[in-house]
């Protein structure tokens, strides 16, 4: 068994991945890497240069190669649950999908604090911002509910609360 972190991008994924990952002394994967480090370019350019199919399907391979995994922690890519066959691979794995739920307006002020945002993500609609994180989180969230096999609400805290939380489902 594998510990999968999924949620809209901010939620933390990342830092409590890696945070989680040295409590219980096992590596860390974050599938963003995966397709960063197979087609030789980031996200941003991805989506610029092929598009958001060609992404997709670079985050597919990724999610069934870390599926393999186990005794990891991995942070999946925030739109990774668009596609059944990720979340079924996963699944069919018996790995541990915990939903990292956050409010669109934390949401907004996570990522607009990361220096990272513009080379890794990319806008996904044409307006950007809070509007582009309501809207999307609107359309993923039953995606996130149907696939996770715990949920926990970071809204209001710190990487080292949701370590600790999420240590006690292993």
């Amino acid at each position: 068994m594998s510990i999968v972190l999924i949620g809209y991008r901010g939620s933390g994924k990342t830092t409590i991945g890696r945070r989680l990952a040295d409590r219980l002394w096992w590596p860390f994967v974050d599938t963003d890497d995966l397709v960063v480090k197979a087609a030789g370019k980031s996200i941003a350019d991805i989506f610029e240069q092929h598009g958001e199919k060609r992404f997709r399907d670079l985050e597919s391979e990724a999610v069934k190669e870390v599926a393999k995994l186990q005794e990891h922690v991995i942070a999946l890519g925030g739109g990774a649950v668009l596609r059944r066959e990720n979340v079924e691979a996963l699944r069919k794995a018996d790995h541990k999908l915990v939903y990292l739920k956050c409010d669109p307006a934390e949401l907004y002020k996570r990522i607009q604090a990361d220096p990272n945002t513009a080379s890794r993500r990319p806008s996904l609609t044409p307006s950007g911002g809070l509007e582009e994180i309501t809207t999307l989180l609107a359309e993923r969230e039953p995606l996130y509910r149907a696939a996770m096999t715990a949920e926990l609400d970071v809204t209001n805290q710190s990487a080292s609360d949701a370590v600790v939380y999420i240590t006690r489902l292993v």
